[in-house]
């Protein structure tokens, strides 16, 4: 007869082994910081992680994981196995995204707080806090000389944020090495302690560029100009209704355009966002907004003698899949029975996080914080506190030894 999930998990907790681990976090949490603090100190804008991929492979072997290496898309990779297992056995995915929303060049170099545990610096939360667990669940797994009866897949990978579209698990998932592997997927996201990410919100994203022939202020007068074209279909959309259920967004992330003052531009651009839970209602406020454009274009002839219609292209530059963690998976079981052990409030989510593209396959995954406290996400005034943060990360070992033990189908041993 099977345990049940808190039986399981008590069992679990009780382990010499699993002490040991939650010793050396409880004893390291100045290590996490440095941790932290050296990692963000290296640039990982979108499409430039590989410098803090480099780190993280150092990280990896000087922890003593197995089988570290950068796969072909840049992810950061290494396994805690057993040394005479099976190589095409299933394994359990725990990661964490290098990357941040900001652009090259931008400054990096950490500050703290005098008289509080305070980090600032861009990236410091969304992901230095994921990833600085990652490497805290890794040393103290080996630590404790805890050897899962699976493999685990560490990754510290790339392409999270933005025009970066999943592409680090796009390709874990698609074309890498452990792609038919893979039995379930726990990735490391900011702060928190008791909420977990079970529905994938979905998002399409696109570049609109406007064109037309340009021209002189003054002389060319007349002339289609792109960036009012533009900002008429802008101000069109925003009046677009939107479904409220379920619920529908759109974002205006970015424009550009134009030369000088003087010019009438010959092309303008803006970046749009669109999320909804719902991907036939993304498909929907997509058409609309495509025919906006068009018909904003089409009704905007040049005068007699110029040359030259403007036109419209609307690129898709990013989709992510909506989904969901079925209510009686598994995976959420065993959270919810660790939660109950560390006595948490299990509080399920609706975000965009690298769990999408598990989720959107089938296979179970969750996105979960790993402790602390941040604000001011995705500015250049974001912040970390990390007091507390050893309770989230035994959520997080808990729940991922416990899956293991469900996946190879073995109860707790010491």
């Amino acid at each position: 007869m099977s345990l049940s999930a808190h039986q399981r998990i008590v069992r679990l907790a009780a382990l010499t082994a699993v002490h040991r681990a939650f010793h050396w976090l409880h004893l390291h949490q100045l290590q996490l910081r440095r941790w932290q603090l050296e990692m963000v100190r290296i640039p990982a804008p979108p499409f430039g992680e590989s410098e803090r991929a480099a780190w993280f492979l150092e990280r990896f072997h000087a922890l003593g994981l197995s089988n570290v290496h950068l796969d072909q898309e840049g992810n950061a990779l290494a396994e805690l196995a057993p040394e005479d297992g099976d190589r095409e056995a299933p394994c359990i995915l725990i990661s964490a995204h290098l990357d941040t929303v900001f652009p090259a060049g931008t400054p990096c170099e950490p500050m703290e707080e005098a008289d509080s545990a305070r980090i600032y610096a861009p990236g410091i939360c969304d992901n230095g806090a994921g990833l600085s667990g990652l490497l805290g669940i890794a040393a103290a797994l080996r630590f404790a000389k805890i050897v899962p009866p699976i493999p685990i897949l560490f990754a510290a990978n790339v392409g999270e944020e933005g025009e970066g579209d999943l592409r680090g698990m796009r390709h874990l998932f698609g074309r890498g090495a452990y792609r038919d592997r893979i039995a379930a997927a726990i990735a490391l996201e900011g702060s928190g302690t008791s909420a977990v990410v079970t529905r994938a919100l979905g998002s399409l994203r696109f570049r609109v560029t406007v064109t037309g022939p340009g021209g002189h202020s003054w002389s060319d007068a007349g002339t289609p100009n792109p960036i009012m074209l533009l900002s008429r279909a802008l101000t069109a959309i925003d009046a677009l209704p939107l479904p409220a259920t379920p619920p529908t967004t759109i974002n205006v992330g970015h424009i550009a355009g134009g030369t000088s003052v003087n010019s009438i531009p010959s092309s303008a651009s803006a970046l749009l966002d669109l999320r909804s839970t719902d991907p036939a209602a993304l498909e929907m406020v997509a058409g609309a907004i495509r025919r906006i454009f068009e018909e904003t274009v089409a009704g905007s002839l040049p005068p007699a003698g110029v040359a030259g219609a403007p036109s419209v292209q609307m690129e898709r530059i990013g989709a992510r899949p909506a989904a969901m963690l079925a209510e009686d998976s598994v995976l959420l079981e065993t959270l919810r029975a660790v939660d109950r052990h560390l006595n948490l409030r299990t509080e399920p989510r609706l975000g965009s996080t690298d769990a999408n593209i598990p989720l959107s396959l089938g296979i179970p995954a969750i996105a979960l914080g790993t402790g602390g406290a941040g604000g001011n996400i995705h500015t250049l005034q974001e912040w970390y506190d990390p007091t507390q943060r050893e309770t989230a990360l035994r959520r997080v070992l808990l729940t991922l030894l416990a899956t293991t033990q469900i996946t190879a189908g073995v109860h707790s041993t010491e």
